[in-house]
């Protein structure tokens, strides 16, 4: 008897010890984005003012303004924050029906190669960004597509993670669901309209959400793409704020904050699809 309440308290204690990690690194994690936030809403000169040394006001501010916030809506940022919602909520339309499709084709339908051709896509998501920009540029300067929301979209309409989530999903829907539709007379579009998609709304909002963050927190292809002031997305148009005479801190803050909440709100908002889409995904090879 003392033996299993020795072990009970040992497990009660390794557990609160657990508990107090998770809370000091989540703490870890959160300053930096709660020292963004009030730095948004302080006035501009005290922004660095308490960071040496430290002070009770680094973290908790006697002082706020809307000054920065008013400033920011007011100059060409509107217009740029609305060309991110507009790229990325397109994107996430056109990617989920090119990235399900390819998906519903890597997880259902048997032809000569296709694990050769799952092997390529996941090698493709591993390759950054970075390193197809200059090329991808030159096909679209070739297209005329710069300076425009086509130019904008298309490279993201394609996710390799996107469609490696679906897949993982499609492949744990059972397949004699599929087997009594072709009984039915159901072709391969009525099986993946009627029957995958609607059980597939968890993957389907978590592979949305990849495509969304993806979109908008894209700098480096927005900036070479769109250099236009028409077509700047919110994540460029922050250097705006900064020149070679004049950094204006409380405007860059402010605009990081926006930057910053929209995905932060939707990924809490979508959580519980993106957790369920990740459990259900794992249960199969």
């Amino acid at each position: 008897m003392k033996a299993v309440q020795l072990h009970d308290d040992k497990s009660n204690k390794a557990g609160r010890i657990q508990s107090l990690a998770v809370i000091l690194l989540a703490l870890l994690y959160f300053l930096p984005l709660w020292w963004v936030t009030i730095s948004a809403f302080r006035p501009e000169n005290d922004i660095f003012r308490f960071l040496s040394p430290l002070d009770v006001q680094t973290v908790l501010p006697r002082e706020l303004t809307m000054k920065n916030v008013s400033e920011l809506w007011l100059s060409d940022f509107a217009r740029a924050i609305f060309n991110s919602f507009l790229v990325a909520i397109l994107t996430v339309f056109i990617g989920l029906a090119v990235c399900a499709s390819a998906a519903f084709g890597l997880a259902v339908i048997d032809f000569a190669g296709r694990g050769l051709v799952f092997s390529v896509m996941v090698i493709s998501f591993l390759i950054p960004f970075d390193a197809i920009a200059l090329p991808l540029y030159n096909i679209m300067r070739d297209f005329q597509l710069q300076n425009s929301y086509v130019g904008l979209v298309l490279p993201g309409i394609g996710n390799g993670l996107a469609v490696f989530a679906l897949r993982q999903y499609f492949m744990g829907i059972p397949k004699e669901l599929r087997e009594a539709a072709m009984i039915d007379g159901l072709g391969w579009f009525g099986i993946f309209w009627r029957i995958y998609l609607p059980l597939s709304v968890p993957a389907l909002i978590s592979a949305g959400l990849i495509l969304f963050v993806f979109q908008w927190h894209a700098y480096l292809w927005p900036l070479l793409i769109a250099p236009s002031p028409s077509y700047k997305v919110a994540a460029v148009s922050i250097s705006q704020f900064s020149t070679s005479f004049d950094v204006q801190y409380g405007l860059i803050f402010a605009a990081a904050f926006f930057i910053s909440a929209v995905p932060m709100l939707i990924l809490v908002g979508f959580q519980r699809y993106f957790a369920t889409s990740a459990a259900h995904s794992g249960n199969k090879d």
